[in-house]
């Protein structure tokens, strides 16, 4: 049975508004319907944001050889490859038709805290080739942290917390962020034939804030369940980042806020995003909150460690990395 499309129309949350109540009951409405939302006036210049995207474009530019010298580690940093990833593995021929960078929590190999799976030094291109390339990225995932972080602090009211509830040591404190930079090469999807930019799936984490180029093709369906699916159209929003909760958050509210089925689907264009994933601390123990349940209503859930949940996921949706002859 063949995908149904439409727009989708979502709500905008003006990170600068002094009307909090405001704010909380759009984004509560929200993350209830579809979890995803715009948040607008969040701190970080256009000027900035261009030149983010400036240096990932030179990063892909790249001839391939010199690319796969940064070929992803154990620890997911580093280039990953078109097809690398398989993120709907029942509907996808082959895998997505997208190659990324990842870039995570920079700790050198001699900090004890870098032996953690999420943890430790990233890969780089050589500054001879990319100059400056390297500050503009730690730069862009300090400032991106705190979008986060404000965001958190309005998701953490919309659940009755309080204000600081992500802030702790063991969520945001310590969290797993990583930075993903992702080049569409412009490869028409055609579904019916199990090509996609992007397979259907959820984000795994907390939250994920999601910066793009103005060139379409992200959609959601708010009903996985539904045969037909219906796909909506998310279009960019000049100067907002679009942000969308993972499956965590959906975990700690029972199912109240949504962990969303998104796509990319390319329509010919090259497109460049940048999702940035936060996650808890490797032993942050995702449980229902308190705030959440009731004798009518019981945990849905069963308790689960970051660390296990995630490496699980990344697991499953990467390729072998024996599979491929390192340069």
């Amino acid at each position: 049975m063949a995908d149904c499309k439409k727009a989708s129309n979502l709500n905008s949350i003006d990170l600068s508004s002094p009307d909090i109540s405001t704010s909380v009951s759009l984004l509560k409405q929200a993350c209830m319907d579809s979890g995803f939302f715009y948040v607008t006036n969040h701190g970080i210049s256009e000027e900035f944001m261009n030149q983010v995207f400036t240096q990932s474009k030179n990063f892909f530019d790249l001839p391939l050889e010199e690319k796969m010298k940064l070929l992803r580690n154990e620890k997911h940093r580093g280039y990953t490859p078109v097809l690398d990833e398989l993120l709907d593995p029942a509907n996808q021929l082959q895998g997505d038709h997208k190659e990324g960078f990842y870039i995570g929590v920079e700790l050198p190999e001699d900090d004890p805290e870098a032996q953690r799976t999420f943890y430790g030094p990233n890969l780089w291109p050589d500054s001879d080739i990319l100059p400056g390339w390297r500050q503009t990225m730690e730069k862009y995932h300090q400032q991106a942290m705190e979008v986060v972080k404000k965001t958190a602090r309005l998701i953490a009211l919309a659940l009755d917390l309080d204000a600081n509830f992500f802030e702790q040591p063991e969520m945001l404190g310590k969290p797993i962020a990583v930075l993903r930079l992702l080049h569409y090469p412009g490869q028409v999807s055609e579904p019916a034939k199990g090509i996609y930019g992007a397979g259907a799936h959820s984000d795994y984490g907390l939250i994920t804030l999601l910066a793009t180029d103005g060139v379409s093709g992200l959609q959601i369906c708010k009903d996985k369940d539904a045969k037909p699916r219906v796909w909506e159209d998310v279009q960019p929003l000049k100067g907002a980042f679009v942000v969308n909760l993972g499956d965590m958050l959906e975990r700690w509210s029972n199912g109240i806020f949504r962990s969303t089925l998104h796509r990319v689907l390319g329509n010919g264009q090259k497109r460049y995003s940048i999702p940035y994933f936060v996650e808890p601390s490797h032993d942050c123990v995702v449980e229902c909150l308190p705030t959440c349940q009731s004798r009518e209503n019981p945990p849905k859930y069963p308790r689960v460690k970051c660390e296990a949940y995630l490496l699980q996921r990344y697991q499953d949706t990467h390729a072998d990395l024996s599979t491929y002859n390192k340069p």
